[in-house]
C-alpha cells in the first residue's frame, strides 16, 4: 500500500525541509482563522433561534446589542492573547500558561478543556459544512452522517500532507468566502438603502404567546452567539508554526483574525436585522440572506453557497493546526502518550492528525451530523481555557512586576473575569441541553491525563540508574548464564532455523513440543528422529487441546528447577513472514499470547527467528516445473 500513501500525502520529508514548512502570515491566516470566521455562517442563526420562538419579530432589535456584546468580548480576547503570543513564544497557549502561574492542575483543565474543545470544532465544523450542502440540495438530508464522514476524511488526508501543502489547498476557500460575504454585506445594504428594494415580511411561528424580553433570555442568546469566538485561541497555540520572527507573525494573524471577524459577524448581524431572515428547517439564515441579496437561482448565490460549504468544513483545520500541537507539548510534558510528540514523514505531527479524525467521527456518527445537537457541547471548553490562561496570565504579571505589569495585568484580569462569567452563563443556559456531557468529560480527560504521567513517572523511577550503580558497572564480566527453550510445532525449515540459532548461543538447549492428540505425538517423535540431534526433546501430552498453557507451564516449572541467580532463559519462537496482510489471518498467532505471559518475566528473553515465505504463485509455479521435470526424466529411463 506505500504507493497510495505517497500518491495521498506525498514523499517523506527531510527535518532540514521544517522551516519551509511553516506558515507565512498570508497563508497562515486562512488556517487558523477559519474556525472563527466560518462561526460567522452560524453565530447569529444560534441566537436568533433562542429570540425568535419567544419574542418573534422583536427578536432583531436585541439582536444588535448582543452582537455588540460578543465583539465586545472579542476585542478583549484579542488583547489578552496578544500578550499571551509574547509572552509565551513556545506555543502550548492556555496550557502552558495555566501550568506556569496556577499550577499543574490548572494546566491539565486548561489542556483537557481546549482538547475537547478541537474535537467538538471538528464535529461542529463538518456538521454545519453538511448542511450547508443539504441546504443547496434537499434530497441529500437524509444522506448527512455519510457526506459528514466523507468530509472529514477528506479533510485528514489534505492535513497528513503537512503543513504546508495543507495552508495551500485550504487557504483560498477562506479568502473566497470573506470576499463574498463582504460582497454579500455591501451589496445587501445597497440594494435596501439605495435602489428601494423592500424585504418581504417574515412568517413567524411562535411556540406560544410572545414572552417578555427579560435578562435571562438576553443571557441565553448571547451563550449561543459566543460560538463565534472559538478559535481565537489557535493561533496562541501555534506560535512555533509561524515563519521567523514567529511572535510578530503570530500576533499580526490574531490581529486579522479578530478585524475579519468583527467585520463579518457585525455585517452578517445587520443584515438579519434589515431582511429579518429567521432560522427554518432545512434553511440557514446565511443561504436565506443570500437569497434574499443575490437571488436564489443566481451564479453568485451557488458560488456563495459552495464557499460557505467550503469554510464551514474547511474551519476543522483551525484544529487539525491546534489539537495536534497542543498534544505534542502535553506528550513531552508526560500527560499524553509519548507518540503524539513525533513528527510524521510530513513534519506534521501526524499521529495526533489521526487521533483528533477518529474521535471526531465518533462524535458525528453519535449525534446525527447535527450540528444543533453538538453546538450546546461547543465554547464550553474553549471558555474555561480562556478563563484559566487569562487567569494565568494576571498572575505572571502580578508575580513578575516587570515595566508595565499594571496595564497587562489590567487587560489580562479583566479577561478572566469576563470569561469566566461567560462560562457561568454558558455552563447554566445549555446545562440540560448537553452542556452537561463537556462537565462531565473534562474531568474523564483531566483524570486520564494525570494517570499517564504517574505511569511515565513510575517506567522513569524504575528504570533509572543511580551514580552508584553506574560506577559498579562492568560490562565487560559475563554474568548470565544462558538457558535456551524452543517450542517447536512441527519440524519444518522454520523449526530447523531456530533449533540451529539456539545451539550458537547456549549449550543447554531443550526442544518443546504439544501433542493434541496420541498419533500426532507418534508422528512428530518419528520425524525428530530424522534429525540425529544431540538436543533434548520434551513432547507433552495436552488431552484438552490447549497448545499455549503446557507450553507456559513447561517454562514455569524449568525455571523452578533450572533457573539459578545470575541464569536467563531464552525462549526462541519461530515465525514465518507472509507476504500478503489477509494471510495473516490464516495463520496460528498463539506466539504473541505466549509473549504477552512471557513478558511478565524479568529474567526470561523473548527471540523471535522468522523465515519470510515466498508469493505463493512463484512457490506453486517451481513446483510444477519441479514436477514435469521429474515426470520427463522418468520417461528418459529405460523401461526394465
Amino acid at each position: 500500500m506505500s504507493w497510495l500513501k505517497r500518491l495521498l500525502i506525498g514523499k517523506p520529508l527531510e527535518n532540514e525541509a521544517l522551516k519551509d514548512e511553516k506558515y507565512s502570515v498570508f497563508w497562515g491566516l486562512p488556517i487558523l482563522a477559519s474556525d472563527p470566521i466560518s462561526s460567522v455562517a452560524y453565530a447569529t442563526e444560534e441566537i436568533l433561534l433562542v429570540l425568535v420562538p419567544a419574542i418573534g419579530v422583536l427578536a432583531f432589535h436585541p439582536l444588535t446589542w448582543i452582537s455588540g456584546a460578543i465583539i465586545l468580548l472579542l476585542a478583549i480576547l484579542t488583547f489578552s492573547y496578544r500578550q499571551t503570543i509574547h509572552a509565551y513564544p513556545n506555543g502550548g497557549g492556555a496550557y502552558v500558561v495555566a501550568s506556569d502561574n496556577l499550577g499543574k492542575y490548572a494546566g491539565v483543565a486548561a489542556g483537557s478543556a481546549l482538547a475537547f474543545d478541537y474535537i467538538l470544532t471538528v464535529a461542529v465544523s463538518i456538521a454545519a459544512g453538511t448542511a450547508a450542502i443539504t441546504a443547496l440540495f434537499p434530497a441529500l438530508f437524509y444522506h448527512r452522517v455519510a457526506i459528514c464522514l466523507i468530509l472529514l476524511v477528506l479533510l485528514f488526508i489534505g492535513n497528513l500532507r503537512g503543513i504546508r501543502e495543507s495552508a495551500k489547498l485550504f487557504g483560498i476557500p477562506t479568502y473566497l468566502f470573506i470576499f463574498l460575504v463582504i460582497l454579500m454585506i455591501i451589496y445587501g445594504v445597497i440594494k435596501v438603502k439605495f435602489l428601494g428594494y423592500v424585504p418581504p415580511t417574515p412568517v413567524i411561528h411562535l411556540k406560544g404567546v410572545v414572552e417578555p424580553i427579560t435578562i435571562l433570555l438576553i443571557i441565553r442568546a448571547f451563550s449561543s452567539g459566543c460560538t463565534a469566538l472559538t478559535g481565537v485561541e489557535a493561533v496562541s497555540n501555534a506560535v512555533p508554526n509561524f515563519r521567523e520572527p514567529t511572535v510578530k507573525h503570530a500576533r499580526s494573524v490574531l490581529l486579522l483574525l479578530s478585524l475579519f471577524v468583527f467585520l463579518l459577524f457585525v455585517g452578517v448581524s445587520l443584515l438579519a436585522n434589515i431582511f429579518h431572515v429567521v432560522p427554518a428547517v432545512g434553511k440557514t439564515v446565511l443561504s436565506q440572506i443570500a437569497a434574499e441579496i443575490f437571488g436564489r437561482h443566481n451564479f453568485i448565490y451557488y458560488l456563495f453557497q459552495f464557499a460557505t460549504t467550503l469554510i464551514l468544513t474547511l474551519a476543522a483545520n483551525t484544529a487539525f493546526a491546534g489539537f495536534p500541537l497542543l498534544f505534542s507539548v502535553m506528550s513531552r510534558d508526560g500527560y499524553a502518550p509519548r507518540q503524539l510528540s513525533f513528527r510524521g514523514e510530513r513534519l506534521n505531527f501526524s499521529n495526533g492528525i489521526v487521533v483528533l479524525t477518529v474521535i471526531a467521527g465518533m462524535l458525528l456518527v453519535l449525534f446525527r451530523g447535527d450540528t444543533h445537537r453538538l453546538i450546546p457541547l461547543y465554547a464550553v471548553g474553549v471558555f474555561i481555557s480562556f478563563t484559566l490562561s487569562q487567569s494565568g496570565m494576571f498572575m505572571k504579571w502580578i508575580r513578575s512586576k516587570e515595566p508595565g505589569w499594571v496595564y497587562k495585568a489590567m487587560i489580562n484580569g479583566t479577561g478572566a473575569v469576563v470569561t469566566f462569567v461567560t462560562v457561568i452563563i454558558i455552563g447554566s443556559t445549555k446545562f440540560i441541553h448537553g452542556a452537561w456531557i463537556v462537565i462531565l468529560v473534562i474531568p474523564i480527560i483531566m483524570a486520564t491525563m494525570l494517570k499517564i504521567k504517574r505511569h511515565y513517572q513510575a517506567v522513569a523511577e524504575q528504570l533509572r540508574l543511580q551514580p552508584e550503580e553506574l560506577e559498579n558497572l562492568d560490562l565487560s564480566k559475563a554474568t548470565y548464564r544462558n538457558h535456551v527453550i524452543v517450542p517447536i510445532e512441527s519440524v519444518n525449515k522454520a523449526s530447523i532455523r531456530a533449533l540451529r540459532y539456539a545451539k550458537t548461543i547456549s549449550d543447554n538447549v531443550v526442544a518443546f513440543n504439544v501433542a493434541i492428540n496420541e498419533e500426532a505425538e507418534m508422528k512428530f517423535k518419528e520425524k525428530w528422529n530424522f534429525l540425529h540431534t544431540d538436543i533434548p526433546l520434551i513432547v507433552k501430552y495436552s488431552p484438552y487441546r490447549k497448545v499455549v498453557s503446557p507450553l507456559l507451564d513447561f517454562i514455569d516449572s524449568y525455571e523452578e528447577h533450572n533457573y539459578t541467580r545470575g541464569d536467563m532463559i531464552t525462549v526462541i519462537l519461530s515465525q514465518f513472514s507472509v507476504r500478503a496482510w489477509w494471510q495473516v489471518a490464516l495463520h496460528n498467532q498463539s506466539r504473541f499470547f505466549i509473549m504477552k505471559d512471557l513478558l511478565k518475566h524479568k529474567h526470561i528473553v523473548i527471540a523471535t527467528m522468522p523465515l519470510q515465505l515466498k508469493q505463493d504463485q512463484v512457490v506453486l509455479e517451481k513446483k510444477r516445473k519441479n514436477e514435469m521435470d521429474q515426470r520427463e526424466a522418468e520417461q528418459k529411463l529405460p523401461k526394465n
